[in-house]
């Protein structure tokens, strides 16, 4: 297991080091069965410390937490707790629904585009509907079933998923609508 505790422009001693360190591994030790690394980076946003926690299970799902405090531990102490509660969530399904995957999850290369806001936008030409590329970067497009996307997208704390249906190899998306439930887009059932 590798961790990587750092500040972002702000020094971080190492007693906090060996304090995220410590109550990581309790909870990966309880909850986790193979993690692979974690990353938690500490920043400062005004009066407030920021951290941002990232771990890596071996089968690709990944899980992400951000937490804001005035002080810097307890920023991590809500941190590592959010992380603590999806892990919990995630080997709670997986016993629920039986889902035992022993092998990696097999992903392939794509494109990810970052577009200019129209904010960001304000070209003089209104008919050049082309939009501007801020960053283009190399992304993994995970083959998973509809649950394990719902699942990741949870864990990531992230509003939307492209991921290869294992059951047809289409590509689907599963996002999280305004309502508060989860949207599934399947263009295979469209025949």
């Amino acid at each position: 297991m590798r961790y990587k505790i750092s500040g972002k422009q702000i020094d971080i001693g190492t007693s906090l080091q060996t304090h995220a360190e410590t109550e990581l591994a309790e909870i990966l030790d309880k909850y986790a069965e193979r993690p692979t690394d974690a990353i938690v980076t500490f920043s400062k946003d005004a009066h407030e410390y920021v951290c941002e926690t990232a771990i890596h299970l071996s089968t690709g799902l990944s899980v992400n937490s951000k937490a804001r405090a005035t002080e810097i531990y307890d920023s991590f102490d809500k941190s590592a707790q959010r992380v603590e509660k999806q892990l919990r969530r995630y080997k709670r399904r997986l016993k629920d629904h039986a889902n035992t995957r022993t092998t990696p999850i097999e992903t392939f290369g794509a494109s990810a585009y970052i577009l200019a806001s129209e904010e960001e936008d304000s070209r003089a030409d209104e008919t050049d509907l082309t939009p501007i590329i801020i960053a283009e970067m190399e992304t993994g497009i995970k083959s998973l079933s509809v649950g394990e996307a719902v699942m990741q997208m949870e864990l990531a704390d992230e509003s939307a998923i492209v991921f290869r249906n294992n059951s047809h190899d289409g590509l689907n998306v599963v996002y999280k609508r305004a309502d508060g439930n989860i949207g599934w887009i399947d263009p295979q059932n469209m025949k």
